[in-house]
């Protein structure tokens, strides 16, 4: 009996709606006929009946093991979300997009959170200090530049990497890269705070060449003095603005 699963629907004759969609094996699709119980979807049956007419009631898959017609079901309960009388079920939730959320790009669905390297660049148009004090890194001053930050998404992890002392800070992305002249931090400009790089506002309202802003949660940021490097230990580097790097 372990391939005699199946996955069936019940049909409102009146509209041809679709509102319950069930699996089981033998006569399980026909038992909601004599089910007395207060439900939604009892009393859609009763309406039908009411109306001198019955539930179409049809397989849709067949031949399944329980496992099969469990996540079938499910993906049939996704589908139509609240139009369906059945109650919420648990096997395979985590498996399903969280129903009105297809205007959002969600982590676990549309991308998946990773692990990259990120060249601090320290220079003329950037400063590790400044990324230190207000948790922020960038890149830009063109477009390849600003393309490789906007490539980062909340809840990726950096290795801060500044060229010649080593390794400088590990944090979590927070917020995706914008236009600097658009970054706000506890409630005030990024580009009104005393920031020890002058030039991070050069460019600053050219789309193409701004430096861009991708807030940080750093969950250890050192000094570049206290940059941790060991020569000759095959650590990673890059000339690269960022690099994925192999997640464990």
């Amino acid at each position: 009996m372990k391939n005699h699963y199946y996955v069936y629907v019940y049909i409102d004759p009146r509209n041809h709606e679709e509102f319950y969609y069930g699996k089981g094996q033998g006569s399980r699709k026909t038992a909601h006929l004599y089910d007395s119980s207060d439900s939604v979807k009892n009393k859609r049956i009763k309406a039908i009946r009411k109306a001198h007419l019955e539930p179409i009631i049809r397989v849709v898959a067949a031949g399944l093991t329980e496992k099969e017609a469990l996540l079938i079901e499910k993906t049939m309960l996704w589908k139509l979300g609240k139009l369906l009388t059945n109650k919420s079920s648990g096997h395979f939730s985590d498996k399903f997009r969280p129903h009105n959320t297809l205007h959002l790009e969600l982590n676990g669905f549309d991308y998946q959170n990773g692990l990259y390297y990120y060249n601090v660049g320290d220079g003329v148009n950037r400063s590790w200090d400044d990324y230190r004090e207000y948790s922020f890194i960038s890149a830009g001053q063109g477009k390849r530049w600003r393309d490789a930050i906007k490539g980062l998404n909340p809840g990726d992890i950096i290795a801060a990497y500044l060229k010649g002392k080593g390794f400088v800070g590990i944090g979590r992305i927070k917020k995706e890269a914008e236009m600097i002249k658009n970054v706000v931090i506890a409630k005030k400009r990024l580009i009104d705070y005393s920031l020890k790089c002058k030039n991070m506002t050069d460019n600053l309202n050219n789309p193409d060449l701004s430096e861009y802003v991708a807030l940080v949660e750093w969950i250890e940021a050192v000094p570049k003095e206290e940059a941790k490097w060991k020569s000759k230990s095959n650590l990673y580097t890059t000339r690269h603005i960022i690099a994925g790097l192999p997640s464990v």
